[in-house]
């Protein structure tokens, strides 16, 4: 049986994701039946070394790229600011695509993909790592729906890493959010993300820490802390993208993605520590 073939696309392919999302792929999910048959980034000689060095093919452009795969990851996780570029790139092709986390510098970026993505007719999907945990299992199986989620997490700056317990919370409260309000010090911010019927998610974050993401789940009737176990994330992610191919169409609604992005654009906003901004 043929494998299916995955295409990488990055600014700089030598990036935690590229990596492990290779080993995830070769590895603990290779019984899925996709292979990484090929790869090209901006920064072509780099990018060529890490083929060579990883035994992935290695294009020099995405047309030619396309050609060999059936569909795209497009990673650059650390670099939102050149999704919509490598987008414009591999959309036209027409074939499903992940673009990897934080899906776009700003929200109106994140509407240009979507809209670059209809205009192709190309199935797209965003999430951060953090969508697929302990933590929603843990709210999939309760019978009560929450009313409050606070988290304690960090990073190397919000703007970064704050994604992940954005991600977190929308995927668990619904991309109805309404409005944001930022107290606290530069480094160790606390966001309040007020969520429509009086829900309410609240995150500690501590810049230049990578202390352990730790949830309260808190619902009429009680309240359970849930740690976020880190060891299977990255695989948990990697087999919620390989549905999503599967699939052949979104998995996760796209009004949750740009929840999130507006709700890192509020909390990015200075006027947030003087008011709730509303969505």
């Amino acid at each position: 049986m043929a494998s299916k073939r995955i295409g990488f696309v990055d600014d700089e392919l030598e990036n935690y994701h590229a990596n492990t999302y290779l080993h995830v792929v070769r590895g603990p999910l290779a019984e899925r039946g996709y292979e990484v048959a090929g790869a090209t980034a901006l920064a072509a000689e780099a990018g060529a070394k890490w083929c060579a060095e990883k035994d992935v093919p290695y294009f020099d452009t995405v047309d030619e790229l396309a050609a060999a795969v059936d569909c795209f990851v497009i990673l650059a996780p650390g670099t939102p600011d050149t999704h919509l570029g490598l987008c414009e790139q591999v959309f036209p092709h027409g074939k499903i695509t992940f673009v990897d986390k934080t899906f776009a510098p700003d929200v109106e970026t994140a509407e240009r993909i979507f809209a670059l993505a209809d205009e192709h007719g190309v199935p797209v999907q965003s999430t951060s790592a953090l969508r697929t945990t302990n933590a929603q299992r843990e709210v999939q199986g309760r019978a009560d729906p929450l009313v409050n989620l606070a988290q304690w997490a960090g990073g190397m700056s919000f703007d970064e890493y704050g994604i992940h317990p954005v991600e977190l919370a929308v995927s668990c409260l619904g991309p109805n959010a309404e409005r944001v309000f930022v107290t606290g010090a530069a480094d160790h911010p606390t966001v309040v993300i007020d969520f429509a019927g009086g829900r309410v998610a609240t995150i500690d974050f501590n810049a230049h820490e990578h202390v352990p993401f730790e949830a309260m789940l808190t619902t009429t009737r009680a309240s359970k802390p849930v740690t976020v176990v880190f060891e299977p994330v990255f695989v948990d992610a990697m087999r919620a993208i390989l549905d999503f191919f599967d699939a052949g169409q979104p998995l996760v609604p796209r009004e949750e993605t740009l929840a999130v992005m507006k709700i890192l654009a509020a909390a990015s906003d200075p006027s947030a520590r003087k008011a709730p901004l509303s969505l």
